[in-house]
């Protein structure tokens, strides 16, 4: 059975951990514990930092498990590497993407919907193979990103070191 609090863990070591910064040209804007001002401006805990205060932990998981662990169905995923590698790069990349990428490096039709089909497919691939051609995919991905916005070349680097970090842990 798979665990969200392992997932969570290792994504928010990847994301910086609990730390407020804003990079010139991250599309993202100011990010706080690897949430993105721009893409989420609801999120509660801004109000708490804006007025000089940190959020509690259980806010920013609660915004993880919500919003990507539950969207990628983390907890239907037999294998915890495979769970913690399309959450991982649903908190990266958005979640239809993940979603698609992941239907691909299964061969079901990437329509970024994860039902019954697309579970049962990861699910009976060998979780070695799946993050191989998962990792493959996420880096075309990143290449796409920068051929379409050279300026996001910056962390082109990162991007694939966070994909074969994955890798070499086994969580691609």
């Amino acid at each position: 059975m798979t665990e969200f609090q392992k997932a969570y863990e290792r994504t928010i070591e990847n994301e910086g951990g609990y730390r407020l910064h804003s990079v010139k040209v991250d599309t993202g804007g100011m990010t706080y514990a690897g949430i993105a001002r721009n893409s989420n401006p609801q999120w509660p805990g801004w109000k708490i930092l804006d007025a000089g205060q940190t959020p509690p932990v259980s806010m920013v998981q609660d915004f993880y498990r919500v919003g990507y662990w539950q969207a990628v169905h983390g907890d239907e995923i037999d294998s915890q590497e495979v769970a913690d590698s399309i959450y991982d790069f649903a908190v990266n990349a958005g979640v239809s993407v993940s979603r698609k990428l992941a239907q691909v490096a299964v061969q079901v039709t990437p329509d970024g919907v994860f039902g019954p089909m697309t579970i049962t497919a990861i699910n009976s691939q060998d979780p070695e193979k799946f993050m191989l051609r998962f990792a493959l995919a996420k880096i075309d991905r990143y290449r796409d990103i920068v051929a379409h916005n050279p300026e996001q070349a910056k962390f082109l680097l990162g991007w694939i070191n966070r994909t074969l970090k994955g890798v070499s842990d086994g969580v691609a």
